[in-house]
């Protein structure tokens, strides 16, 4: 039994008796103290008796709305936090709940596991078996291998979250399915993880767990799978943001195919520094990644982390180049952040055959013909290279600390940028 969980109070409001039952048999195994009730008509009256330190709140109740009912607890209780319930349940209604204050929401059935880890965070417990994963893969002592035994500098860089919980809700660009994220601050040492909206399976957000890079990088793990990761990573990567529960359904939202909303997001939240440090990664040698018809990408020792990228296409986008030399998260915003994903009209019958693309939208990238570019005007001369910057600073935050080195790239994608970290980790024994 967690020392933790002893005399805290948690209050379960679920009108179906064996889900009341069971939800109580395992939190008193834990060492909670519960409170249940099948009326909530009564939960007001039940928190100014009981003061529970959590409520465990059923969304759809005969007697009552959950949605309203959390509305009139986080009026009169603004700091307890509410975790929502639900056996018919999805994304947009974790959305929704979220924006109305709720904590999290999970879905029933509830796992076991899924449980215990949302009442952990619920209630400021990082004693779960996740963070102690965690924290034995980011530990900053240096092991041989790594660049400091190697003789090269490094530096600690205090670990980072959010202040606060983020809800987004947009469309996949390759499933086409109306989508949400949910962004979660996580305890020092847990790493970005990926899950569903029931908690119970999460994927790292880490080379190991790359499932596929064609047009995108998405991670998998024991059947889950989260496509489209790259343009949210990069943002939290420039943020400098370490630890963070990301919940979502199948892809990322596209957005409007750059990574500004993100980033406007992240800065509405807050940026919570945390106590423990993480040792950033030092490029100790010339790492590099070639392929037939000129693609290239190189990473080198450098005092900094910079990018440079070029391309050539057809006319109308001919010949670009950008280097992009970072220094914080505002760096980013205003230089790579709003430069968006591109395709051709040649193409798209192709990927759609692939099966995706499906959420493409003139809104959401920019559409190049023979001739012209369709639907929008360019955001900078260079648009097209600076989104290319934007995903390999996504896929270069798969190894899950930050980088020193410089990286020149020229006409290489999603794999290539994979197969330059796998090289990095090999050569540095990460």
């Amino acid at each position: 039994m967690e020392e933790l969980a002893v005399n805290k109070t948690i209050l379960v409001v679920d009108d179906e008796d064996d889900v009341r039952e069971s939800v109580r048999e395992v939190l008193r195994d834990e060492g909670y103290r519960v409170v249940d009730t099948a009326d909530g008509t009564q939960v007001l009256e039940l928190i100014r008796q009981e003061r529970p330190e959590l409520v465990l709140l059923d969304i759809w109740m005969p007697q009552v709305d959950g949605i309203g009912l959390l509305k009139e607890i986080k009026t009169q209780e603004p700091d307890l936090n509410v975790v929502m319930v639900s056996g018919h349940g999805n994304i947009h209604t974790a959305v929704t709940a979220t924006k109305f204050g709720a904590f999290d929401f999970l879905e029933k059935p509830v796992s076991l596991e899924g449980l215990l880890l949302t009442v952990q965070r619920a209630l400021g417990e990082s004693s779960n078996s996740q963070a102690r994963q965690g924290r034995a893969k980011r530990k900053t002592g240096m092991k041989r291998g790594d660049a400091a035994a190697s003789g090269a500098p490094t530096t600690l860089i205090k670990q980072k979250t959010l202040a606060k919980s983020v809800v987004l809700s947009g469309q996949g660009l390759h499933s086409g399915v109306k989508t949400g994220l949910i962004l979660h601050p996580m305890p020092a040492n847990s790493g970005i993880r990926f899950t569903g909206i029931s908690g119970e399976v999460t994927v790292p957000a880490h080379l190991d767990y790359v499932g596929s890079t064609g047009y995108a990088t998405s991670l998998r793990t024991q059947g889950f799978a989260i496509g489209t990761v790259e343009h949210l990573l990069a943002v939290l990567s420039c943020y400098g943001i370490g630890n963070l529960l990301i919940k979502v359904h199948g892809e990322v939202p596209i957005l409007d195919g750059s990574a500004l909303e993100f980033c406007q997001a992240i800065e509405e939240a807050g940026i919570q520094q945390e106590d423990e440090d993480v040792a950033e990664i030092v490029i100790d040698r010339v790492y590099r990644v070639e392929a037939k018809g000129g693609e290239s990408i190189v990473i080198e020792p450098a005092k900094e982390f910079s990018v440079h990228y070029e391309l050539r296409y057809p006319t109308p986008v001919g010949e670009q180049q950008y280097f992009y030399h970072h220094r914080d998260g505002a760096s980013f915003r205003d230089e790579i952040a709003p430069a968006r994903t591109f395709g051709f009209l040649k193409d798209i019958a192709k990927l759609q055959t692939m099966g995706l693309a499906n959420g493409g939208r003139l809104s959401n990238f920019i559409l190049i013909d023979d001739q012209k570019i369709v639907n929008t005007e360019l955001r900078f001369p260079d648009e097209f290279a600076r989104h290319k910057i934007l995903d390999i600073l996504g896929d270069f935050y798969l190894l899950g600390r930050p980088i020193r080195g410089a990286i020149r790239a020229r006409m290489t994608g999603h794999s290539d940028n994979i197969a330059l970290l796998r090289k990095v980790r090999e050569g540095l024994k990460l």
